[in-house]
């Protein structure tokens, strides 16, 4: 009886001990074409096609809607934008959801985020996080951050948990070094770690270095310095890679990369690999974003057709956390990917759910190969296609296949009221939304941050952007 309880008594370190680390890193407007495992014709990305390689690559991974915050918003709760309160970009989300960082730290895992956090309700180009801030990382369960509240580019000024840090170089190198160190902190413990790092790049505007924009001296400025920040990219993936193998962790950590919309028009030569519209749209060129798997050992290397987007994150890792979701009769959005890890199989289920998407008047739902999609719910204007044999959406097939269109109209119908009934509040124990949620604002119209304008004025990421709010007031 005895040697029986002190089996009982080491399980849970035992368990604890299986659980694997996790690591979340996220471009900002990376598009779906902008790999070269994606046949860019100029972009050369090595390590993340080292990473394809030893991975898992999806060739239909989805962000959860075409814009930033939004789909930040999936990444930590499982659910669709509209959900939870951030349909557009800029908006807080709710601290009445419940989030990946919250469970997974009561759970005995140290989290941390770092780079762009966009979800505490503040517009304008990336500034450091207050302490003070109600919506800061560390209120959704992250033990510690290093942030700001947007886009940051090239020598960062970053908050550390409410204290400022200058930066200097490339904004990806950055904060991959950062997060490194910590990661190495980490390693050393006998806690697993859930590690979020948001890059701010390829995020207008563009400011590379002359090292990394040389590839590109042909194009116009703007595309030059678009590529060459994510060459800057591709490097500090490298170093996170290269960095796990040092450590000697990279078998006990799962890492999973993608983008948080697709990808920016206006950029020479195209970022979407062909497929049809950009970053805003609801098309596959606004949804459709790089998306890897990589976790040595356990998922086996390879590529799927697989749908699977953002809103699939939360539950895949909850399961290989052994935790279930506090509140398991709310809504989600996204089911486990862990049956995929194994490798192919002849008896493979399709995805048995399908993803829907939401984005001001339009919305969509990937249904295997089908999509429905509509520019405006409001009216009765859908369109059906087969994204099999028409992956550019180039020929609306409705009326060949009336009965398919019908039943997705309708299925995209009834999943729009339930998202209606989510963002007016009726998931929540109170019914309703609470009272003192903000609306996005700017964060240069904010009290708190009035004493740091001035010594901000200057500096190249902010003067341009703070001298246009200054002449729209007078």
């Amino acid at each position: 009886m005895r040697y029986l309880l002190l089996i009982l008594a080491l399980l849970p370190v035992a368990a604890q001990a299986a659980r694997p680390n996790i690591i979340l890193v996220m471009a900002d407007d990376q598009g779906w074409g902008e790999t070269s495992y994606n046949d860019h014709p100029r972009l050369q990305t090595p390590n993340l096609d080292a990473m394809s390689e030893s991975g898992l690559r999806f060739n239909r991974f989805y962000a959860g809607a075409p814009v930033c915050s939004p789909t930040r918003a999936a990444v930590l709760t499982g659910r669709s934008c509209y959900r939870v309160g951030v349909p557009e970009h800029g908006y807080a989300l709710r601290h009445q959801e419940i989030t990946l960082p919250q469970v997974l730290s009561q759970a005995g895992y140290q989290t941390a985020h770092f780079g762009k956090w966009h979800l505490n309700g503040l517009r304008g180009p990336g500034a450091p996080i207050l302490r003070g801030d109600k919506f800061h990382p560390g209120t959704f369960g992250f033990d510690h951050w290093l942030s700001v509240t947007n886009f940051f580019d090239r020598d960062p000024l970053l908050s550390r948990g409410g204290e400022f840090e200058d930066h200097r170089g490339d904004s990806s190198d950055v904060i991959m070094e950062q997060a490194l160190r910590h990661i190495e902190r980490q390693s050393a413990s006998d806690q697993p770690f859930f590690t979020v790092i948001w890059y701010g790049t390829p995020h207008s505007p563009f400011k590379a270095s002359a090292e990394d924009n040389a590839p590109f001296s042909d194009l116009n400025e703007t595309s030059m310095h678009h590529y060459g920040e994510l060459v800057a990219l591709d490097r500090s993936i490298g170093a996170l890679r290269s960095g796990l193998r040092k450590l000697g962790i990279e078998k006990q950590t799962l890492f999973w990369y993608c983008s948080d919309n697709g990808g920016l028009p206006k950029i020479m030569p195209t970022t979407t690999g062909g497929l049809r519209g950009n970053k805003g749209t609801i098309f596959e060129g606004g949804l459709r974003v790089p998306g890897i798997i990589e976790w040595p050992g356990t998922v086996t290397p390879r590529q799927t057709d697989y749908p699977a987007s953002v809103m699939d994150m939360m539950p895949t890792i909850l399961e290989l956390a052994g935790q279930a979701h506090p509140a398991p009769q709310r809504p989600r959005d996204g089911i486990s990917l862990t049956p995929l890890f194994d490798g192919p199989s002849d008896d493979q289920p399709d995805r048995p759910e399908p993803i829907f998407f939401r984005y001001k008047s339009a919305a969509a739902v990937v249904d295997g190969n089908w999509k429905l999609l509509t520019k405006d719910f409001k009216k009765d204007a859908f369109e059906l296609y087969d994204l099999a044999s028409d992956v550019a959406e180039s020929t609306n097939i409705a009326e060949q296949h009336p009965q398919r269109f019908q039943s997705l109209r309708q299925q995209l119908r009834d999943w729009l009221a339930s998202t209606d009934a989510s963002e007016a509040g009726r998931d929540y124990p109170e019914g309703r939304v609470a009272a003192d949620h903000p609306q996005p604002m700017f964060w240069v119209d904010r009290p708190d941050y009035q004493p740091h304008l001035e010594q901000w004025k200057d500096r190249w990421e902010y003067k341009t952007w703070l001298d246009r709010r200054r002449r729209s007031k007078k």
